[in-house]
């Protein structure tokens, strides 16, 4: 039996606070804190707590040396190596599903302390309707009371007469674009997205202009938008609503062959039913007739970029310049669109078949025909949109 410790392991001391009887009854406010010991380790689904003895043990395993001889240690210290192993710190050579989930994280070529962010922060189950219910009946104060005012739009750094006037440019074509460019909250779900404008929204800014192998083993992409090494890491998953020639269900779009292909049929309540968990119940967008989530291929950045401290950031940006490409495409047609964060990544990991370690979403788009009356407010201060917005 050969063992060594998980690739990764972080260690957080935590204080809770507990109610205590004979504190209180000894006239103290009966309240004790309590101080414990968590590891979190990005190859397992949860975080795992810790005694002391058990983080003795650790110091005395390697992360990369296997170890074999345990034969001369104590039963004590070899029972909470035991216990160890059952909770997935320590690794058993090729045993288990810690080990296959640890052999993820070392073959993806994660950097730790982004890897234990990305596992730790992905929600699952999360309803926003709920949870800002919830934070209503926490106290009476309304929402800028208990928060207090929110800090100034701009950090002004000099004074105003020593500021550098700079001249702004004639309006273009290109202008108008970006000031009717705006976040969607209002679709039309009487009318069905074309099919032209559904397939050229996503050639536009998903599909592959080039495909090159630059060197043996080496292959890229050229898409309308950047992105770090030429690698191109983002698949665009789609959740398809209600577009003319598409039927309802989950698809995955391919770049290359600008097609799509087909992962699961659903009728239309059920769709609607995925969109309401996967965007964490955010009901103004509901109704959008296409929904595309944004997963990285980890390994296709982290393979160059290896163990590397901003490969993450790297596919953060990624997923950042394709949502907007995506905003200004969709604008130009005409549509509605929206990017959020708050998004249910463990429902859309099950949803598409998804290993948060391997291609893990990151955000959710969508798009689709704007509706005509507004009913969910928009924050539009250009008044591009709708002509009541600035009031």
């Amino acid at each position: 039996m050969r063992i060594r410790r998980c690739a990764f392991l972080f260690v957080e001391l935590r204080e809770r606070k507990v109610f205590d009887l004979e504190r209180l009854l000894k006239g103290e406010t009966g309240l004790a804190n309590i101080r414990e010991w968590f590891a979190l380790a990005p190859h397992l689904e949860n975080e795992v707590r810790l005694s002391i003895e058990e983080l003795k043990i650790l110091e005395g395993f390697s992360p990369t040396d296997w170890t074999s001889h345990l034969g001369s240690m104590p039963a004590d210290e070899l029972n909470t190596v035991n216990q160890l192993i059952e909770k997935g710190i320590l690794i058993m050579e090729g045993s288990g599903e810690a080990s296959r989930m640890d052999a993820v994280v070392r073959d993806t070529h994660w950097c730790g302390l982004p890897a234990v962010m990305h596992r730790f922060t992905r929600w699952h189950g999360v309803n926003t309707n709920e949870e800002e219910r919830r934070f209503d009946e926490e106290t009476d104060q309304r929402f800028l009371e208990r928060l207090g005012s929110a800090p100034s739009v701009v950090q002004e750094r000099t004074s105003t007469d020593s500021r550098q006037k700079l001249p702004r440019p004639a309006p273009t074509s290109l202008d108008r674009l970006l000031s009717s460019r705006a976040t969607c909250r209002n679709f039309d779900n009487l009318h069905a997205l074309s099919y032209e404008d559904f397939a050229s929204t996503l050639y536009r800014v998903f599909g592959a202009r080039a495909a090159a192998e630059i060197a043996p083993g080496m292959p890229i992409l050229k898409r309308s938008c950047p992105s770090a090494g030429g690698l191109h890491p983002t698949e665009a998953y789609l959740l398809v609503q209600n577009v003319n020639g598409v039927g309802p269900g989950l698809y995955h779009y391919h770049p290359i062959d600008h097609a799509l292909e087909p992962l699961r049929a659903l009728d239309r309540q059920v769709a609607r039913e995925h969109v309401e968990r996967l965007i964490a119940g955010q009901q103004h967008f509901f109704d959008v007739h296409v929904l595309v989530v944004l997963a990285s291929r980890f390994h296709r950045t982290f393979w160059k970029y290896r163990n590397h401290a901003k490969a993450y950031r790297a596919v953060i940006l990624d997923a950042g310049h394709l949502s907007q490409t995506l905003y200004l495409t969709a604008t130009e047609l005409g549509l509605g669109v929206f990017v959020t964060a708050a998004v249910n990544e463990v429902d859309i990991e099950h949803a598409f078949g998804l290993d948060p370690l391997q291609e893990g979403p990151l955000a959710v788009c969508g798009f689709g025909v704007r509706a005509e009356a507004r009913q969910e407010l928009e924050f539009g201060p250009l008044g591009a949109l709708w002509p009541d917005a600035k009031r």
